[in-house]
């Protein structure tokens, strides 16, 4: 008997059909079986499941010999079902990778409850995925498994079938069986989450809920949308036969009536000459089954009275107000920002005018983020080494708890901001400031770049659109002349940025200030940051940090860290840093245990330092990490697509800072055999170093601030020989490995 039966009833979904059943065959946790069922759909969808069947004999592909509907299609596959477990799957939605597993393991974790709710995200055909915005309901904090009376709030999630798996057992006892029509999930979710034993839940998204342009049920016009009348007389029938469960009438009643306002407001669902006698239907079930006692939001009251009350003239018109209220809202807020902006604009010329402040110095990082990086290292220097100097911080307000007590932060888009910019001598940045920065005579604009430069940037780019996308160019350039100075860390950087940034700055070519953290954290510095991210002790660390494929628009997991950490046996843990969507955020997915999340974490330097190994591929990481003497693996498996797409300046498969892994396989084959952290890898680092790191020695930041906050330019700290360097020893310093790179 299998662990779970993942029933996906198919109808009209060509298109989608094998994603989603490759979704389910491609999950690390095996024991289940699927049920297809092709709901006679006139497309491909029967010989895609056939061909599935053929392929894997735990697919069954079950063909219904007419069109039934989605609710009498998941009927027909419990019918086939056998599985502990029965999850939904519509066959144009898809499974994250490890959901299986996630689920699995939290079923284990909370007694086989009768039900398990997990969460999903909204995927649109631009590639943008956005997670539920109530994801906060599925806090897995307090008792394992629960009644809905303990979490009642767990109703106003997606009332859908399948965010859910459920035990089929339960299912069997109760009776539970899908009604034919529109919103069959309606008097499926309420019966079952009220009648159920036992109820867990899982923080982390397992499905993937495609929002398809056209075609779906509820973007479709149609008078079958009458049907969800009929699904809540169900519902009040299952609790008139269960008086038990009289508790929830309240409750129910209100999301009935929720439901009945949001389908009358769709201007996709109901017919135009219908909607007046959907509403007629609408107050008719709200004065059948009308349950005073459930608390209704402000907004909604109104609304619900005038449902009940049958009122839909008023009630028109007071969509129609409503409408208009928040065209004027909209309206006000625009014309309240174009004044603001006409106002910080004067400001900002105003300031322009007045004399620049000789000791006062402004620095951001990554474009308004947290305090980090090389800036952050040359402010805090700054501060010991320049008398008087008073220093700022532009960030947004949620990053302002990183900036120290003694630096001034600053919002963008504020009048301080504004008066900072015009009047400060000093602006540091590894990035462009504002582009309606005016760089005044007597201002000093210093530019730190970020890490040694593997992928082309700059007017490199020109050639590669797929990685420029909208670049603007001629902006870019307009940047680039405002620079008097720009860091490099390295003769390969100075190369290159002098031929990508063409302009007439002075290139500082004194190492990467945000690197002197690397030879300066003492042992205890490195045990209290692995502290803070949770690394258990004796654990060894791993950073798995890969560079985003910005040609692309939905970023996509290169390596299954899942099955990874499975391979490495239970004294590793994994640090993933792996990028978001550019343009958006990253989604949760199920993650093991010992996979640490540090996506949004603000300091590789801090992640670097608390790890023992460095797994990544194209990333500048790489560069700054070989500072530490610790092993770096490449995983380099679309080397030749990255390489099309992005260009590099140099092969490094021909000189890499260590072992260099073409497959998933192979990576998982040299972590097997220790090869990670022989000599061979500490040879490659050696070799990398020298080149790359010449002058990080823990003093490139003093360098930088006197040369140019105090103009000096004898005298500098020279660079500490390599042999000379102090590498702070990581967490499970590998002895033998230790006398091979000291040898």
């Amino acid at each position: 008997m299998p662990r779970f039966t993942v029933i996906v009833p198919a109808f009209r979904v060509q298109a989608y059909l094998h994603a989603c059943l490759d979704s389910v065959l491609s999950q690390s946790f095996k024991d289940f079986e699927i049920v297809v069922v092709d709901d006679c759909s006139p497309d491909a969808c029967g010989p895609i499941a056939d061909e599935y069947a053929r392929r894997d004999p735990r697919v069954t592909a079950l063909h219904l010999p007419r069109n039934a509907g989605l609710g009498p299609a998941r009927n027909a596959g419990m019918e086939r079902a056998t599985g502990d477990y029965l999850i939904f799957l519509d066959g144009d939605d898809t499974l994250l990778p490890e959901s299986l597993q996630a689920i699995a393991d939290r079923i284990g974790a909370t007694g086989d409850p009768d039900v398990l709710m997990y969460d999903y995200a909204r995927t649109y055909w631009s590639g943008r995925s956005v997670r539920n915005v109530l994801a906060d309901r599925l806090d897995e904090r307090g008792p394992a498994s629960f009644r809905l009376t303990d979490r009642p709030e767990l109703l106003h999630l997606l009332m859908v079938v399948w965010n859910k798996a459920y035990r089929r057992s339960f299912v069997e006892a109760e009776g539970f069986t899908f009604p034919p029509g529109y919103y069959e999930d309606t008097p499926w979710t309420y019966p079952v989450l009220m009648s159920a034993g036992s109820i867990a839940v899982l923080d982390a998204v397992c499905v993937s809920y495609r929002q398809r342009r056209r075609g779906n049920i509820l973007s479709t016009t149609s008078e079958k949308h009458f049907d969800i009348f009929d699904q809540y007389d169900r519902v009040f029938a299952f609790l008139d036969a269960r008086p038990e469960l009289d508790v929830w009438r309240p409750v129910l009643f209100r999301r009935m009536l929720d439901h009945f306002c949001a389908v009358h407001a769709s201007p996709d669902r109901l017919p135009r000459p219908s909607r007046a006698a959907f509403f007629r239907r609408a107050t008719a079930s709200c004065r059948r089954y009308r349950t005073p006692g459930a608390p209704a939001p402000r907004r909604a009251r109104l609304r619900h009275g005038l449902l009940r009350l049958g009122a839909r003239r008023t009630y028109r018109a007071l969509a129609a107000a409503r409408r208009i209220g928040d065209g004027l809202r909209r309206g006000t807020a625009a014309l309240r920002r174009a004044v603001r902006g006409a106002a910080l604009r004067a400001h900002y010329r105003v300031q322009l005018r007045l004399p620049l402040r000789p000791r006062d110095a402004v620095f951001a990082a990554s474009g308004g983020g947290a305090y980090a990086g090389s800036p952050a290292a040359i402010e805090a220097k700054a501060r010991d080494l320049v008398p008087g100097l008073r220093t700022t911080w532009i960030c947004d307000p949620r990053h302002a708890r990183t900036v120290p007590p003694a630096t001034r932060t600053l919002t963008p888009g504020t009048f301080a901001y504004g008066s900072a910019l015009a009047r400060s001598t000093y602006l540091v940045n590894d990035a462009a400031f504002d582009r309606r920065l005016v760089k005044r005579r007597g201002q000093v604009l210093l530019q730190t770049h970020r890490g040694t430069p593997l992928r082309t940037v700059g007017t490199d780019l020109l050639d590669r659109p797929a990685a420029a996308r909208d670049t603007d160019f001629e902006q870019l350039l307009r940047d680039v002349d405002r620079w008097d100075f720009a860091l490099s860390a390295n003769p390969h950087s100075t190369l290159v940025r002098e031929r990508a940034y063409p302009s007439g700055y002075t290139t500082l070519e004194y190492g990467s200030p945000h690197n002197d953290v690397y030879h300066r954290a003492g042992p205890a510095e490195v045990a209290r940051l692995r502290e803070t991210l949770s690394i258990p002790a004796g654990a060894t660390a791993l950073l798995y940090a890969p560079a985003p494929r910005d040609y692309r628009r939905v970023q996509r997991p290169a390596l299954d860290l899942e099955q990874l950490i499975r391979v490495l046996g239970p004294q590793f843990v994994i640090l993933d840093r792996s990028p978001g969507t550019p343009g958006g955020s990253r989604t949760r997915t199920a993650t093991h245990p010992r996979i640490i999340d540090v996506t949004g974490h603000p300091s590789p330097e801090t992640l670097a330092l608390a790890s023992d190994a460095l797994i990544t591929d194209y990333a500048s990481l790489m560069f700054d990490y070989v500072n530490l003497d610790r092993p770096v693996v490449l995983h380099l498996d679309d080397i030749e697509a990255y390489e099309a797409a992005r260009g590099t300046y140099f092969d490094i498969t021909s000189f890499p800072p260590g072992v260099v892994a073409r497959s998933q396989d192979e990576l998982f084959d040299i972590f097997a055999t220790d090869h990670w952290r022989g000599s061979r890898s500490a040879q490659l680092r050696a070799a990398f170093r020298a080149r790359f790191c010449p002058y990080d020695d823990g003093n490139a930041a003093e360098r930088v601030v006197r040369r140019v906050f105090l103009g000096e330019t004898d005298g500098l700290p020279l660079p500490v020989p390599p042999s000379a360097r102090r590498a702070v020893l990581p967490a499970q310093q590998n002895t033998a490995e230790t006398r091979v790179a000291q040898g």
